[in-house]
């Protein structure tokens, strides 16, 4: 990022933050010398939002981003989300008021810190009655453990419901969805991101590089070796599946694009969804200080409308590759107004 940090107005809380967050998610005990190096120089390049969750390396990641920010944890807005299992005990997961209320101390002993600016729900809970998790999160806003209440990968209706419910029995709101979000993965586009800018909150896109598709490193024939990302799935990044054939003809539209524009493509791609005027940040992460600074630049490039129009050419708004057909295109898919600044 530049030397001059543009920081956005995180919803309506009146909270500035930077256009990027830096994602702790690979971040644990094997490399946790690495993790407080990339935490420290996103710091010192103006970002100012850390997100993670007590799930990532089973509670290593909260304790990487508790030591690196050592010292600096008054100028950080930090997230972290709960919800995934913490062990065998049926108890120890989903959004109860009992789980919340033991997952958000253990939260708050990793990460070495008295209060975490945004807490977010990181799934949805059939089993769990909305209003039931948000009144024990209301108890953490006024306990004054938390100061937000955020969610992750929800679906627009059930959105709503949280500020339907928040407004009806007089509890905090939630101010933040974590939606997944890049080139390749448009489907928020249709409900999600105008759902947010109805209700004012904030939106942290999460896998804005297409879970690294975006990165700059595969290419059409060539198969990538096995990484910790891939988690044992290795066909979910193959370049030559079947299931990957119209994803593998965008990303080479896409990469001539960059190209010709004369763009990197990582970049291309993290700009695209930082443009879109419903998102706040793009949450980003890197593994190493060599992969955030890539990433940085980001925030420096402006893609024209032509690129813009050649993007939704590649990929049609509010589809997600291998496209369906969805049968009604909404105003925020139809308007193109509606996604750039």
């Amino acid at each position: 990022m530049g030397d001059a940090v543009e920081y956005r107005p995180f919803g309506r809380t009146g909270v500035r933050v930077s256009p990027l967050t830096l994602g702790a998610m690979q971040f644990g005990e094997a490399n946790r010398e690495d993790g407080v190096r990339v935490i420290h120089r996103a710091l010192d390049a103006g970002v100012n939002v850390v997100d993670t969750a007590d799930v990532y390396k089973a509670g290593q990641s909260e304790q990487v981003v508790g030591a690196a920010l050592a010292g600096r944890r008054d100028s950080v807005f930090l997230a972290t989300k709960f919800h995934g299992a913490m062990g065998e005990d049926p108890n120890r997961r989903g959004n109860s008021r009992r789980w919340v209320a033991r997952a958000v101390e253990d939260s708050l002993r990793r990460l070495g810190t008295d209060w975490i600016d945004l807490y977010q729900v990181h799934r949805p809970d059939p089993d769990t009655d909305f209003e039931e998790t948000l009144s024990a999160l209301t108890d953490l806003v006024r306990a004054g453990k938390i100061r937000y209440i955020g969610t992750s990968t929800f679906p627009a209706s059930e959105v709503v419901e949280g500020q339907w419910t928040a407004e009806r029995r007089g509890l905090a709101r939630p101010v933040a969805e974590q939606p997944p979000y890049s080139i390749l993965a448009r489907g928020v586009e249709r409900e999600v991101l105008p759902v947010a800018q109805r209700y004012g909150m904030a939106v942290l896109p999460w896998s804005p590089l297409a879970g690294g598709w975006l990165g700059g490193g595969y290419r059409r024939g060539v198969e990538r070796a096995e990484t910790p990302r891939m988690g044992g799935h290795p066909e979910w990044f193959s370049t030559t599946a079947p299931r990957h054939a119209e994803r593998m003809d965008a990303l080479d539209a896409l990469t001539a694009l960059a190209d010709g524009a004369g763009i990197a493509l990582a970049h291309l791609a993290l700009a695209f969804v930082i443009r879109h005027p419903a998102v706040t940040s793009a949450i980003i992460g890197p593994r190493t200080v060599e992969h955030l600074e890539k990433s940085l630049g980001a925030v420096d490039v402006v893609l024209s409308d032509d690129v813009l129009d050649e993007i939704d050419r590649i990929v049609p708004p509010g589809f997600s590759l291998p496209q369906g057909d969805f049968g009604y295109d909404p105003p925020s898919i139809s308007d193109a107004s509606t996604r750039r600044r």
